[in-house]
């Protein structure tokens, strides 16, 4: 039997045309391809994974020191029998601020859109079993969050949804760093100049990450195209104050706060896995812990695990997420 194969494709997306920060429209996307592919005429579940904030479908592919990438732990898990064959397609979402969400904003792009264009472009270029019961939507922190707002916002795509410690429950995981985002913000002069060409920026420090990503999620959360920077940030650059009105535009982003408003969306899925790490450093944990309660309280099939560690080095996660994904497709 052949190998397993990673293709490269290039993508054209019209829903990215025009985007505020000028990012590129075309863009590269990965695919997974198992073993014997091209000798079959199976039609295939597909898994579209989404990276996290910084990361992009490649970044699935990168070395990882006592890691495998998810080209070999694919076809290690298929060459021991814990999951069927399968398609995984590794977009890229990345903006030019770090990350996108992969939610549609006024101050980023329409990159939900752009994730429906490729599952349109995907059923008709491979042999995929094109309905929700195999099609799935998974990732971990950023994509993860990606995941569960799509299954919320557009319910019929996509019927297994995989979610590694994705962002919830804004009130822990984002407001406790705004007080020191904003005195890194203080002495942080060449503010305009970083995001307008953050690539050439140095130092590339802890300093330079925290503010990239507060403006990368400003410009997801609470755009203004009215504004210079094109986006709102939650608190006052000059004293420090919490915006409210714009916190308020952030939070009506949350999973935690959209969970009532979705309930039907999320009752239709054939698979809804949770996953986190106890010792989440962003608490990202309180977040998937509330999610599940409240999942439990309105009767919403949904699977949930805890395990013993935090927010990093989680690419060892992803198998048991392609385990349950394999389980429940059709």
């Amino acid at each position: 039997m052949a190998p397993s194969e990673i293709r490269v494709e290039t993508f054209q997306s019209e829903a990215l045309a025009g985007n505020a920060l000028g990012d590129p429209i075309e863009r590269r996307v990965h695919i997974y391809l198992p073993p014997g592919y091209a000798a079959s005429h199976e039609r295939l579940p597909v898994v579209y994974l989404l990276a996290g904030f910084t990361g992009t479908g490649a970044s699935f592919l990168d070395f990882r020191a006592w890691d495998e990438t998810i080209q070999e732990m694919a076809d290690r898990l298929l060459a021991e029998g814990r999951i069927r064959p399968m398609m995984l397609i590794l977009p890229d979402g990345m903006t030019r601020f770090g990350g996108s969400q992969y939610i549609n904003s006024e101050g980023t792009g329409r990159y939900q859109d752009y994730l429906l264009e490729l599952v349109e472009w995907t059923d008709h270029r491979f042999r995929t079993q094109a309905e929700p019961r195999g099609r799935a939507i998974a990732g971990k922190s950023s994509g993860g969050f990606g995941a569960v707002r799509m299954a919320m916002d557009r319910p019929g795509i996509f019927g297994l949804i995989g979610d590694v410690s994705g962002d919830k429950y804004f009130e822990y995981v984002y407001r406790p760093t705004l007080p020191r985002v904003h005195r890194t913000l203080e002495r942080f002069p060449e503010l305009d100049s970083a995001l307008a060409h953050p690539q050439r920026y140095r130092p590339q420090d802890q300093a330079f990450r925290d503010v990239m990503e507060l403006a990368a999620l400003s410009a997801c959360y609470s755009p203004n195209p009215d504004t210079p920077r094109g986006f709102d940030f939650p608190i006052d650059l000059e004293t420090g104050a919490m915006r409210e009105d714009v916190w308020a535009r952030w939070r009506a982003h949350d999973p935690i706060v959209l969970l009532e408003q979705r309930v039907e969306a999320l009752r239709s899925l054939s698979l809804l896995y949770l996953d986190c790490g106890q010792r989440d450093e962003f608490f990202l944990n309180v977040g998937m812990r509330l999610f599940h309660r409240r999942l439990e309280q309105l009767g919403i099939d949904h699977a949930y695990t805890e395990h013993e560690g935090g927010h990093f080095n989680l690419h060892y996660r992803l198998a048991f997420l392609l385990e349950a994904i394999s389980r429940a497709a059709a």
